[in-house]
């Protein structure tokens, strides 16, 4: 980083750099001490020590070739030290599972929760990642386990 103040819309930049750079500490340091980060399947890591641990692991073995993409970004200003970031990505190239199928493209939704610190630097306070499926509603759990669905293509 240089030494420019970050600001809000940088939050989303700085992580896909830190992301495909593998680089969990910088990726990290765009949290402030006690955020917290909800993953695309609702795994909830309070603070940022824990939001490392996650994404150095992560980096490390399940996205160790990925490449993340930002799309584009939407900023809307809450007050003059409040902020909330909506991001579009593209994740290519995630590990695969086992040996008989291969990852396709996800695409995903980040929010970021910024606020001002005292430095006058922006740091995300919250995030939440979720996955784009597309032409569904919503996710339903049966006894055999989760998938998406689109009741706009049930018959009644």
């Amino acid at each position: 980083m240089n030494d420019r103040a970050l600001q809000p819309e940088d939050i989303a930049r700085l992580f896909v750099e830190a992301w495909n750079q593998r680089d969990a500490h910088s990726l990290a340091e765009l949290f402030v001490e006690d955020a917290d980060f909800v993953n695309v399947v609702g795994l909830w890591w309070r603070k940022r020590e824990n939001i490392f641990n996650a994404h150095d692991y992560g980096l490390k073995i399940i996205f160790k070739h990925s490449t993340l993409t930002l799309r584009y970004t939407r900023l809307r200003q809450l007050s003059p030290k409040l902020a909330v970031v909506h991001a579009k990505m593209q994740l290519e190239n995630q590990t695969p599972y086992d040996k008989e199928e291969q990852a396709g493209k996800r695409e995903n939704i980040f929010t970021f929760v910024v606020a001002q610190q005292k430095a006058g630097n922006w740091l995300c306070v919250a995030a939440h990642n979720t996955d784009v499926v597309p032409g569904m509603e919503t996710n339903l759990v049966t006894e055999k386990g989760i998938r998406p669905v689109d009741y706009r293509k049930t018959s009644s």
